[in-house]
């Protein structure tokens, strides 16, 4: 049986700072401090387990690469067991471990509220930054929205590659974001007048360890951050930054089913699609949905018939085997807006306007172009789709789109401090909140605790589903101190 599809969100934001904080890198650093210096001691991340050069296919390359981890820049762990980091130009959140893709919807939340109040508290001390959800500068360069799921060490990555890569190059237009215009160096001005996808125009392999360049569809990087002998992490690149929640629930939901039939092999490998780099662009390109793209047996299809068919494939796959690798109440409610949005972009696409992310910004820059009687390359229809992802509340357009929730904001306010209490994020967090002075660094599998004396205690966190609520609850709220702490675990 499939194992639990523990997942979470690695969110890069926009980031613009006006007069001397310009700099993106500086602008992010500040921002991320002025958050930390408003609500929390800032803990260091424990880069020891860092090692993004290891590939999938049985090798590693991190000898042979420059450090591409700036560990001189703000790289902190929240108590709700995420982590806020500067990424390159780039602040970055991303969300603790999720045992479903409900909590990830809940979790990704809060990373958008975390970053208004970073703003506020920025403004607070005289900088003014804005920050956008969105994949694209406009100037060539994308930043990204990164999902990751566990898997079964076991299953060969061959037929994950084999059988997830029409899922990826596909699902775009059920889950992505919209663009006016292409930045890809092939098309010309005008060319591409609106698209699908934000990040489609940025892949050049079908299979590879980066990451900033020659992006891959599946990327090869195999940093488990947890027992290597029984687990992989898949990183996946592929993704827009979504502001409905509906979008994000499915884009992961959807995926961690996919993966799950995987796992089981359950799937096939029927769906194959010939020219995938190719075809990630051809569908982008496309929001009439009606061009088709070639199948490796020689068929074409649509990006909607190839979502079709891996709806209907998990749509049994959920009756046969149930939904307990992606959760049960997360699992169907993904697959039930999975399929009113395969059906709705099949027939009056309008009717998903307030759940699919391209649609609704689609509706907007058109609305807006034929009010002006602009022309599709008009800079102020780029500017609409910016405004979209702005996270100003005041200012943002998704805030007008009317997107459903499936969150309650009481929830979200939650999320913002708390830790999810089914994964070992609990245990992260609630150390955290508990003694921020004597953490003196974390990372995904592993605490480390200063005791006012050498050396310093390392508690090693390597299965993602232990340390939950259940198991260390009480634990926790026993112990005063960390070496009560560190004398029950026996570590």
């Amino acid at each position: 049986m499939a194992i639990a599809k523990v997942c979470g969100i690695e969110t890069e934001y926009g980031i613009l700072g006006r007069g001397p904080d310009h700099n993106p890198v500086a602008a992010s650093s500040l921002l991320i401090n002025a958050y930390l210096s408003a609500t929390q001691r800032r803990t260091s991340w424990d880069f020891d387990d860092e090692h993004p050069g290891t590939d999938a296919r049985g090798f590693s390359v991190d000898d042979l690469l420059a450090p591409s981890i700036e560990t001189h820049l703000v790289n902190t762990v929240l108590t709700n067991g995420a982590r806020y980091y500067v990424d390159h130009a780039h602040p970055e959140i991303s969300t603790p471990e999720c045992r479903t893709a409900l909590d990830v919807v809940r979790y990704d939340r809060a990373g958008d509220e975390i970053i208004r109040a970073s703003m506020r508290a920025a403004a607070a001390l005289g900088s003014e930054l804005l920050c956008h959800k969105n994949n694209s500068d406009g100037k060539g360069n994308s930043y990204g929205c990164h999902e990751n799921y566990l898997m079964a060490r076991e299953v060969p990555f061959g037929r994950i590659v084999n059988q997830v890569t029409a899922h990826f190059v596909s699902r775009q237009v059920v889950v992505g974001a919209g663009k006016v215009g292409s930045e890809h160096p092939a098309t010309a001005p005008g060319d591409v007048p609106y698209q699908i996808s934000q990040r489609a125009d940025f892949f050049e392999e079908e299979v590879g360890l980066e990451t900033t360049v020659k992006r891959p569809i599946v990327n090869t990087r195999d940093e488990p951050h947890c027992d290597p002998s029984k687990y992989r992490r898949l990183h996946v690149i592929v993704g827009d930054a979504n502001m409905s929640e509906v979008a994000t629930l499915v884009k992961v939901g959807a995926t961690a089913l996919v993966l799950a039939m995987i796992e089981d092999d359950a799937l096939g490998d029927d769906l194959a699609v010939a020219s995938p780099v190719a075809a990630i662009r051809q569908i982008s390109h496309d929001p009439t949905l009606t061009r088709t793209v070639l199948m490796r047996d020689g068929r074409r299809m649509t990006a909607l018939d190839i979502q079709t068919v891996l709806l209907e494939r998990a749509t049994a796959y959920a009756a046969q085997r149930g939904l307990d690798a992606v959760g049960e109440q997360a699992g169907s409610l993904a697959l039930e807006w999975w399929q009113r949005i395969v059906a709705g972009l099949g027939g009056d696409r309008h009717e998903v306007a307030d759940v699919v992310d391209w649609v609704a910004k689609q509706r907007m820059v058109e609305a807006y172009a034929a009010r002006h009687g602009l022309r599709p390359a008009d800079a102020r229809l780029k500017a609409i789709d910016l405004q979209y992802h702005d996270l100003r509340p005041d200012r943002g357009l998704a805030s007008r789109a009317r997107l459903r929730t499936l969150i309650d904001p009481t929830e979200v306010a939650s999320a913002i401090t708390e830790p999810p209490v089914d994964t070992r994020a609990y245990f992260r967090g609630r150390c955290l909140a508990k003694w921020p002075d004597q953490v003196s660094a974390a990372n995904w599998d592993s605490l480390v605790f200063d005791l006012g004396r050498d050396p310093l205690r390392r508690v090693p966190m390597m299965e993602p589903l232990r340390g939950n609520q259940a198991a260390v609850g009480a634990l926790l709220d026993e112990s005063a101190t960390p070496s009560d702490l560190l004398a029950r675990l026996a570590v």
